[in-house]
């Protein structure tokens, strides 16, 4: 079970601080049940409210500085997805999302940033799918990585950016 005061990622929400775990008073939710409060990283003012045992969305703790640290060292070792079928590349991107994992993350952000300078080379332009899951990916990504490393995001991505150039 997670403490107060711990930052989870939880699901699509992408990074969550434990504000309380406890019972609701809440009418229509059951009254012996354990609840997590969490209060979204990127969505300030707005509460969660989600029992403990949970099992169909990802909950699991914020990674450690020294994975976070590892990771960025590693971001041009990990492989790019690997996309079989053209027609299925948005469903791969979304599978890629909801995995809440660090490294699938990089691997969809390298993978996208490969795609558009492909596709950039070619004369083609950017496309808006492309576009919009690489700003997620980019989000959820640093989002996580900033409250391990203490820093902002674009404190992280600078960091990114410096060590190893672009994904």
């Amino acid at each position: 079970m997670f403490e107060v005061g711990e930052y989870i990622v939880y699901g699509s929400n992408g990074v969550c601080k434990v504000e309380a775990v406890g019972k609701l008073k809440v009418p229509g939710m059951s009254k012996d049940k354990l609840y997590y409060t969490l209060s979204p990283y990127n969505a300030k003012g707005s509460k969660i409210f989600t029992p403990v045992d949970n099992k169909k969305v990802v909950m699991r703790p914020v990674i450690s500085k020294k994975e976070a640290i590892e990771l960025i060292e590693n971001i041009k070792n990990i492989d790019l997805l690997e996309i079989p079928d053209e027609s299925r590349i948005e469903e791969e991107y979304k599978e890629a999302l909801r995995k809440c994992d660090c490294r699938e993350l990089v691997k969809l952000i390298r993978t996208i940033n490969k795609r558009i300078s492909v596709r950039l080379k070619e004369g083609k332009k950017i496309t808006a799918g492309d576009e919009k899951y690489l700003q997620m990916a980019e989000e959820y990504l640093l989002s996580e990585l900033s409250i391990p490393l203490e820093m902002e995001k674009e404190q992280v991505k600078e960091l990114i950016l410096k060590e190893v150039g672009n994904f």
